[in-house]
């Protein structure tokens, strides 16, 4: 399989070399040649399947051709060592729990499959200099990437954050860990933290002196194995008998999540409509309803890992459609909340449906119910963290205590260990060049 640049000024790459490359040269992100199908007999058969199985399926559809069977088999085997349900919350409308990993939100899946492949192609390479991952993170993404890349030899992780603008537990669980694990406080919002690391991929002295690559959701290794769970989310309704007439609701920030449930479609799922759900952030929703993106400075909400006011996924959902605004409006709508929606549907749902949600499921949930499903129909919403990763908000919002499971705990004991720099590309670039001589 072959991948190409969305921006289509580079040459095709293998997926050794979009793994290893993250971006492509030309600054666009790479897109297979094409999307294998599923045929409907093997769509039918999921829901007598496991979750290591059905990811072992697709994951063999988009990289067999690249992968010993052996060789991916391990990897999605190491990469999924826990489970992703689905919770009926309330009549019609269920919760995908993306929470059970390691570090009890949706990106472990991707981070760890990604880890997992990136050290395999530096063993069969023989690479022996170091591998630098640059990751640009609103929260989630990165404690999943420095937990699934911990202590992986040739690898080193730079872990870019806007100070003051993620959670503390989520802070904790990138800051603390050491190792192969270096996070930088930036002086800025997300978009700032993006914006550095696109521009360490284009600058030519950088990637002459260092091996780079991303573990964003621009990399094609962190966000396709995304698609695994929504062929298990079907499976498990298809179970239920309520897999027929499906909308699935994305929370939504860089776009990664909801781009691989769009693959998951043009493989064969059957899903009828996916919905975009976000906060104030909400560029992509504007796009939907008026054909125009507009992407702007990002503004800080309480759902603060999709507070991204250029999604970089954006240009592969375009890629997708074939530029065409109306096919694009046609499988996907937008919705966009305030705090105050934020919180008084994380209150109502709490108080009515005994489901605690987290500030970026509560966006998925009231997106369903404004949607207004028909009878008959179900709606699916990604619960992409678990509420005690925004304990204090949370806490804020019920006025109930929100219990710390004990992998958070272990976390909130280590000590902060973080690199403050300012958004300016040169004082970043200057800090890479000065570890690279000292590493």
């Amino acid at each position: 399989m072959k991948y190409y640049s969305t921006h289509r000024q580079s040459p095709p790459a293998t997926l050794e070399e979009a793994v290893i490359g993250g971006l492509a040269p030309d600054g666009g992100l790479y897109m297979p040649e094409r999307i294998p199908t599923l045929d409907d007999a093997v769509i039918r058969s999921l829901k007598d399947r496991s979750f290591h199985e059905i990811a072992t399926l697709v994951a063999q559809a988009f990289f067999g051709e690249d992968l010993e069977a052996d060789a991916l088999a391990e990897i999605v085997r190491e990469a999924l060592s826990f489970d992703t349900p689905v919770v009926p919350v309330s009549d019609g409308i269920y919760s995908l729990e993306l929470f059970h990993g390691p570090t009890l939100a949706f990106k472990d899946v991707g981070a760890r499959f990604m880890a997992r492949m990136l050290g395999y192609f530096i063993r069969r390479k023989g690479i022996e200099r170091q591998v630098n991952v640059l990751v640009a993170t609103s929260g989630d993404t990165g404690s999943a990437v420095a937990n699934g890349f911990l202590g992986i030899p040739h690898i080193r992780v730079f872990v870019l954050y806007p100070g003051g603008k993620v959670s503390p537990i989520q802070e904790r669980q990138f800051t603390t860990l050491g190792q192969n694990i270096t996070a930088l406080e930036i002086d800025g919002a997300f978009d700032d933290c993006q914006a550095l690391v696109k521009a360490a991929f284009a600058d030519r002295e950088l990637n002459r002196r260092l091996l780079l690559t991303s573990a964003n959701s621009i990399n094609v290794a962190r966000f396709l194995p995304q698609a695994f769970y929504y062929f298990h989310a079907w499976a498990q309704l298809d179970r239920a008998g309520r897999a027929g007439r499906l909308t699935v609701c994305v929370p939504s920030g860089n776009l990664g999540n909801l781009t691989a449930g769009l693959f998951a479609r043009r493989m064969g799922l059957p899903v009828r409509h996916f919905i975009a759900a976000l906060n104030r952030n909400d560029v992509f929703r504007e796009y939907l309803q008026t054909g125009l993106y507009r992407p702007r400075p990002s503004v800080t909400t309480l759902a603060n890992a999709m507070d991204v006011g250029h999604p970089s996924n954006f240009a592969r959902i375009l890629d997708l459609y074939g530029q065409d605004h109306a096919a694009v409006v046609q499988d996907i709508s937008g919705y966009g909340y305030t705090d105050e929606q934020i919180a008084a549907t994380v209150r109502e749902v709490r108080h009515t449906h005994r489901y605690l949600l987290d500030p970026h499921g509560a966006c998925g949930y009231r997106a369903l119910i404004d949607r207004r499903l028909q009878p008959g129909e179900t709606g699916l919403f990604l619960e992409t963290a678990h509420p005690a990763k925004f304990k204090e908000t949370v806490d804020r919002i019920t006025g109930l205590p929100v219990e710390i499971p004990p992998r958070l705990q272990a976390f909130m004991q280590g000590k902060k260990q973080s690199t403050p720099l300012g958004k300016d590309f040169n004082g970043f670039k200057n800090f890479l060049l000065t570890q690279h001589l000292v590493n």
